[in-house]
């Protein structure tokens, strides 16, 4: 890219500050130019750190910039990235990207009809290692599958302990993104849920698929402090294989998601593997699961 695109960070939370503006500081190919947050004081300590601006003014901080990098609660996110992919902004999200299916319909209009680039931060799929065994898994056209999410978000000592829409929607909507941004390239479309409540925010979901394939969810962020199990697999006509052990580098996945965008930016394109399309289609599945869930 010729020169760097100027990039402005929305949110001032503990994900904001620890990955998306100190990844937008560090990339190469940006330069950061602001921070937004509803409350101001809390946006210019964040601003202050990386010696930007802070504006509690959406408006004003899309005057400065040509994409955003979004941290900030689903429900919130939804709103602010219409606006933003109304005004010709390139938009990096978190998911989900919303918390129902008409805001993320929304924002997938906005973006088809303002022609951005949109890549989704699904953390998982930004890491080499694990890409690369998905893409082999759905190369092998497997049968079925499986994903663990269950962890404790709970304890005092977590940052994200005060997070109110995690303690609202639970693992469902904070964790199982990722485990579907992984079972839906491997399986395909989900055509049918089922499921039951645990303890706490304990989910456990089995899903069909396109073509009969099924594939099993269990997530929690309410497991006492220390236990943890986060893994995948799936099986087929070679047997089982399990997604490789290795250490998730969550800054090297967010400066490769923020680099695939701006390779999207410069090429004019705007389809990626894990776009506002495939944010949207996640959305509908968490959706369908909360809806079997609570009847």
């Amino acid at each position: 890219m010729s020169k760097r695109l100027r990039i402005g960070v929305v949110g001032t939370g503990h994900w904001a500050q620890v990955v998306h503006a100190n990844g937008a500081a560090d990339h190469p190919g940006v330069e950061l130019v602001g921070v937004w947050g509803r409350d101001l004081r809390r946006a210019g300590a964040l601003a202050d750190r990386h010696h930007v601006p802070a504006y509690d003014d959406f408006d004003a901080l899309l005057d400065r910039v040509d994409l955003l990098t979004f941290a900030i609660p689903p429900q919130v996110q939804a709103g602010l990235a219409v606006r933003a992919a109304e005004a010709g902004k390139h938009l990096l999200l978190e998911k989900p990207i919303a918390l129902d299916v008409a805001a993320a319909d929304q924002l997938v209009g906005a973006a088809e009809r303002s022609g951005i680039s949109t890549v989704v931060f699904f953390t998982q799929r930004f890491v080499p290692v694990w890409e690369t065994w998905l893409q082999e898994v759905v190369a092998g056209a497997p049968a079925g599958g499986r994903a663990d999410w269950m962890t404790s978000h709970v304890a005092p000592d977590s940052p994200y302990a005060g997070s109110v829409w995690r303690r609202e929607h639970g693992a469902l909507w904070d964790v199982g993104p990722h485990s579907l941004s992984q079972l839906l390239p491997a399986l395909g479309p989900v055509t049918g849920v089922a499921g039951a409540r645990g303890e706490g925010d304990l989910v456990h979901l089995v899903l069909t698929h396109a073509g009969g394939r099924t594939s099993r969810m269990s997530l929690s962020m309410t497991l006492p402090d220390g236990i943890s199990r986060i893994d995948v697999e799936f099986y087929g006509d070679g047997g089982f294989v399990q997604q490789p052990d290795h250490t998730r580098d969550v800054p090297d996945a967010y400066a490769r998601a923020l680099s695939e965008l701006l390779a999207m930016i410069e090429a004019g394109e705007t389809r990626h593997r894990c776009d506002v399309r495939f944010g949207r289609d996640v959305v509908e599945v968490l959706s369908r699961c909360e809806d079997v869930l609570d009847h």
